[in-house]
């Protein structure tokens, strides 16, 4: 594993997300439609899809401006909760890149923080409340503490999404008390959480492509 990532790498892991959720659309919107809209999928996929051709047609030379056309892409391509929420995770982590032409894992692990804080203050969700906080949270405090004593970065991104999927797994009993969900209260519980299941693919691919 390099000591850093560059542009390629990260546009890599974006390129496996869209796969990822190509791969699991139909998954992700039948999950979605035991709690929600029946929408996640498909609105991910079409999202997703919009932010391949969109980097295809003009490359991005630097992590942020990777991130920011990813994010602005996914807001106005993708509807319902997930849009937004997804859009300002990648802004956050537009702009917790700044300049930087490459990446270490100190570094991925603060562009992820700074994606879970923009969920934070855009979705107003905590630990608990069934959402995708409850996998990408696991997963950035997994990545912090591995980078921090020093592990390689791909071993890091292993145990991220170990967490994310522990993380996920742990929705299954919550009672939703944010979004459509929480309008079933107690028939919420018994299911996974479509946005967990959507996010641990991201961390999912972060650990396949930065390697």
């Amino acid at each position: 594993m390099a000591d850093t990532v560059d542009t390629t790498a990260l546009l890599a892991w974006v390129r496996e997300f869209a796969r990822l959720i190509e791969e699991h659309r139909d998954l992700l919107t039948e999950l979605d439609s035991a709690i929600g809209d029946a929408d996640h999928g498909v609105n991910l996929h079409r999202g997703m899809s919009a932010v391949v051709a969109a980097l295809a047609e003009d490359t991005p030379d630097r992590p942020a401006e990777l991130f920011k056309r990813t994010g602005m892409t996914l807001v106005s391509t993708v509807g319902g909760a997930s849009g937004p929420l997804y859009g300002t995770a990648f802004l956050r982590m537009s702009a917790a890149a700044g300049d930087a032409e490459t990446l270490d894992g100190a570094d991925v692990a603060k562009i992820l923080r700074a994606a879970l804080d923009g969920v934070v203050a855009r979705g107003k969700a905590q630990a608990g409340d069934k959402t995708m906080y409850d996998a990408l949270a696991p997963a950035v405090a997994g990545l912090e503490e591995a980078v921090g004593n020093g592990q390689p970065l791909s071993h890091a991104l292993g145990i991220a999404v170990r967490a994310a999927e522990q993380g996920r797994e742990a929705t299954i009993p919550m009672v939703a008390r944010k979004g459509r969900a929480s309008y079933l209260g107690e028939r919420s519980a018994g299911h996974p959480d479509p946005g967990a299941t959507s996010v641990t693919l991201l961390v999912v691919a972060a650990a396949a492509a930065l390697a």
